[in-house]
């Protein structure tokens, strides 16, 4: 059966030169490397899901006795194949065609590279390429699984108030954002809640989920919130640190814009299958004061309890002439 997303599958129709370009991200590049050094043994057998240009199993084919790099874009798989035979240790990576969602390798392996990676895990297969592999290989191997690389995803939400204003031209949209510099156009108004802890290697659930609150830091227009995926690529379990890469951040414009003030409580909900549009998390998000009837409230008690001790004193004083 497709899958409901099957058409928006990035590799189906993000041009070839965008894989290209990701070359080009030295955060993303030194990561990996350093990472896939790390993990990948002397004589490793490993498999690469959703290869592209090939370069995170060139990486792994420096250690690596074999490398499997999967990849199903036709273009792609030309690419790659053109690509590492120019470099060393080229002739050890199988450059297979095939859907990483069903594929399996034809023995076990020891590590499983799959950056199938998007902010907030959206648009691209990194969930359920990872999950149908864990439960086809123990099927047909048994354990232990491979070591994943990445080994886990963080994923937090934070409030911010955007300028959406470009050269006075306005327009809430939503925006990509590095997460390795500065935003002067983004203005934080509380600080990132962590919403999902992912360990690829353990089982996990595929809809990414939040339902919780935020406590206001700064006053402000909360007209924005900011998607932050932090990707743990692998850990040193010899300096206990680990190797991490960010994706860019993802600026999503609420529809309604709530002016908030320090301390005000904000209720935020959203619930979207991994994988899916970036509107998916949009269309199911809400965005809500939680307490500022309370406060209301309670600054209307304390004015009555103001005037009810003033009223005391008047009295008091009354009684004394």
């Amino acid at each position: 059966m497709q899958n409901k997303f099957e058409s928006l599958e990035l590799g189906q129709f993000i041009p070839l030169h965008y894989h290209h370009n990701m070359l080009n991200d030295n955060n993303r590049m030194k990561g990996f490397k350093e990472a896939i050094n790390l993990v990948v043994k002397p004589g490793a057998k490993v498999l690469e899901l959703g290869g592209g240009t090939g370069v995170q199993s060139f990486f792994a084919a420096q250690k690596a006795q074999k490398v499997y790099c999967v990849e199903r874009n036709p273009e792609l798989v030309s690419a790659a194949r053109s690509f590492l035979a120019k470099n060393i240790n080229g002739d050890k990576i199988e450059v297979i065609q095939a859907d990483a969602l069903h594929y399996l390798p034809p023995e076990p392996v020891d590590v499983v590279i799959c950056e199938m990676l998007h902010t907030g895990l959206l648009r691209e297969k990194q969930m359920p390429v990872i999950d149908s592999f864990k439960k086809r290989y123990l099927e047909k191997f048994g354990g232990p699984l491979p070591v994943f690389v990445p080994e886990a995803s963080i994923q937090a939400i934070q409030p911010i108030e955007q300028d959406f204003h470009f050269e006075d031209f306005y327009a809430p949209t939503i925006l990509f954002q590095d997460p390795y510099a500065t935003h002067e156009r983004s203005k934080s108004l509380g600080d990132p809640e962590v919403f999902q802890l992912l360990s690829y290697a353990d089982p996990f659930n595929q809809i990414c989920h939040w339902d919780g609150e935020i406590i206001m830091a700064e006053n402000g227009q909360l007209n924005a919130l900011r998607l932050i995926t932090k990707n743990i690529l692998a850990v040193n379990m010899l300096t206990y640190s680990t190797i991490d890469w960010h994706t860019q951040y993802i600026i999503f414009p609420l529809s309604v814009p709530l002016k908030v003030t320090k301390g005000d409580h904000i209720s935020i909900r959203f619930s979207y299958q991994g994988g899916a549009p970036l509107n998916a998390l949009s269309d199911s998000l809400q965005v809500c004061f939680v307490n500022k009837l309370a406060s209301v409230l309670q600054s209307a008690c304390e004015t009555l309890h103001c005037s009810s001790n003033l009223q005391s004193k008047i009295a008091e004083t009354s009684n004394v002439l």
